[in-house]
């Protein structure tokens, strides 16, 4: 995997401080994205096992309320198979922490079995996620007004929640 950039002190893709993991690689390819280079598997710098140490040991600050993933997209099955591991990491590490995730497939069609995202990894990974932001960028959508995501199709996922319950259930600002 290779990933466009890692912002260890983000504000704006998640509640509170956050590590912010920019992976490359993404098939949506939606117009109007603010991080269209990302589009390519191979933009940006190789993927590492340093790498992934930089950014556990970042997490490490107590002002840091978590980690979230963006893109590219996080979901596409190769990226999700090399994130898996730093999710892993991140969980054994920091269990008080909240992960947040960024992508344009939706939870309950293109991540459950048989959706065209899911692979072997899928489901550990969704089980390791507190918050998706889910549904592609439609730039005809777009308000700047909405809060973490761009435009007004997406949608702020609970995840465990959803587990839970077997149907969507969507974030309620402030329960973190």
């Amino acid at each position: 995997m290779h990933y466009a950039a890692i912002k260890k002190h983000d504000v704006a893709n998640g509640t509170g401080v956050r590590v912010s993991l920019f992976v490359s690689g993404c098939t949506h390819r939606c117009k109007g994205c603010f991080n269209a280079e990302a589009w390519d598997f191979a933009y940006g710098s190789v993927y590492t096992e340093e790498t992934e140490e930089e950014i556990l040991s970042a997490l490490g600050k107590s002002y840091i309320a978590g980690l979230s993933l963006m893109g590219g997209a996080p979901f596409e099955p190769c990226n999700q198979r090399a994130l898996l591991p730093l999710l892993r990491k991140f969980r054994e590490r920091y269990p008080q922490k909240t992960v947040w995730c960024y992508t344009g497939y939706t939870f309950e069609t293109d991540l459950q079995r048989g959706g065209r995202a899911y692979c072997e990894a899928t489901e550990e990974m969704l089980s390791r996620i507190d918050i998706l932001v889910d549904g592609e960028f439609v730039e005809e959508k777009k308000d700047l007004k909405l809060r973490f995501r761009g435009s007004s199709n997406q949608r702020i996922v609970d995840v465990p929640r959803s587990e839970k319950e077997k149907a969507v259930r969507l974030w309620q600002d402030g329960k973190y």
